[in-house]
């Protein structure tokens, strides 16, 4: 059986256009309004940096273990940690376990709200002309984020390398 996909996200792609937030609102909510998107875009005004957040379908989801209701599942065959919005109590319990700030709540409705994949089609990476996001295999993105680690080592080491030569 294949391992379920999972959202791959690139900040050093990501331009702060904030269009995923726009087109998951609409898709979920149908209203452009950021607040209402399942995907947030932070920017470090400090760094220059902008960083697409977005649920990352934990194995040990804390929103899981912590919720008192038992509104929040897993889906073992998607790999989709879901919220049960008919059971869910909206005591923000998962909001503040999250790690990756991905849990959202909806004030209106009283109610928690994150990433679901849009159903094994997640719009913010269609409509990601950048890249930024990418939904792929979870090795995929293990092996990217090794060969982007080695990168850089060995970066660090020309740099360093030269440093050293000039200063002899």
């Amino acid at each position: 059986m294949d391992q379920p996909k999972v959202l791959m996200i690139n900040h050093e792609k990501c331009t702060g256009c904030r269009r995923c937030e726009l087109v998951c609102s609409i898709w979920h909510e149908q209203v452009a309004n950021p607040s209402k998107a399942r995907i947030k875009v932070e920017k470090w005004e400090w760094e220059g940096l902008y960083i697409p957040m977005s649920c990352r379908q934990c194995v040990d989801a804390p929103c899981m273990n912590v919720c008192p209701v038992k509104a929040i599942s897993r889906d073992e065959a998607q790999g989709l940690v879901s919220v049960d919005q008919e059971v869910c109590i909206g005591c923000r319990s998962c909001v503040a376990v999250c790690p990756f700030g991905a849990m959202n709540f909806n004030k209106s409705e009283r109610k928690v709200f994150k990433c679901d994949l849009c159903d094994g089609d997640p719009q913010c990476v269609r409509f990601c002309d950048m890249k930024a996001v990418d939904f792929v295999d979870p090795t995929k993105e293990s092996l990217n984020k090794k060969r982007d680690a080695a990168q850089k080592i060995a970066d660090a080491k020309k740099v360093a390398t030269e440093l050293l030569a000039s200063e002899l």
